[in-house]
């Protein structure tokens, strides 16, 4: 049975790439992980739903949820508030 959610990314060793992937069924745990590769810095080559490669829109739809995940994170370490008052302020948090 294929995972609902397959990432691949390329992860760095010396002069070396090497190339991986990550399955998970839960759809918020796929916008966990492309946000830590993210932050990571690591580049992110496919992500396929049920092993076929997802759609534009949907490949960034994944993207813009992440990239807001990771911003509301950093505003809330960097200012000391709660994600609520960073909603509030700025409306990163999901």
């Amino acid at each position: 049975m294929l995972p609902k959610y397959t990432i691949e990314y390329t992860t760095r060793l010396g002069k070396h790439a090497l190339s991986n992937h990550y399955s998970t069924d839960d759809p918020v745990a796929c916008e966990e992980f492309v946000e830590e590769l993210m932050e990571a810095r690591y580049p992110i080559r496919a992500i396929r739903h049920e092993g076929m490669e997802m759609s534009r829109p949907e490949f960034d739809r994944i993207i813009k949820t992440a990239a807001a995940m990771l911003a509301s994170r950093h505003i809330c370490a960097s200012l000391g508030i709660k994600p609520e008052e960073e909603h509030f302020r700025f409306g990163f948090s999901a």
